[in-house]
């Protein structure tokens, strides 16, 4: 598996992260809640938000999805073969640096596969 992130792996969709927010599982890998789930056929599709209530500049979101989105380009390979919809959400009020997040990105990962 390469370390790419393409398009098709982006997920987007109103219905879509609706659907996944309410039949998908929760956890927390602090700096992040994880919302996943289980798909049978489809590639893996990721979502990455910050939220405007915490972070008003829009600057800092970006920085933050953008960090959110190399760490999960850089460790995809720990999920395996697993399909999941994947959403990670920011939740801290400050900006943690790039190792930290890229650790809570580690452990979520690990944990949706089950290692």
């Amino acid at each position: 598996m390469g370390y790419s992130f393409p398009k098709e792996a982006k997920l987007c969709g109103a219905q879509e992260i609706a659907a996944l927010y309410k039949s998908g599982k929760r956890f927390t890998s602090w700096p992040l809640r994880v919302t996943f789930q289980e798909i049978p056929e489809e590639q893996t599709r990721v979502l990455v938000w910050a939220p405007k209530s915490l972070f008003k500049r829009a600057v800092k979101r970006n920085h933050l999805r953008r960090l959110m989105r190399e760490a999960y380009r850089l460790n995809q390979s720990l999920l395996g073969e697993k399909k999941v919809l994947l959403a990670f959400n920011y939740i801290d009020k400050e900006e943690q640096p790039f190792p930290v997040i890229e650790k809570a990105v580690q452990k979520a990962l690990r944990k949706i596969n089950g290692k």
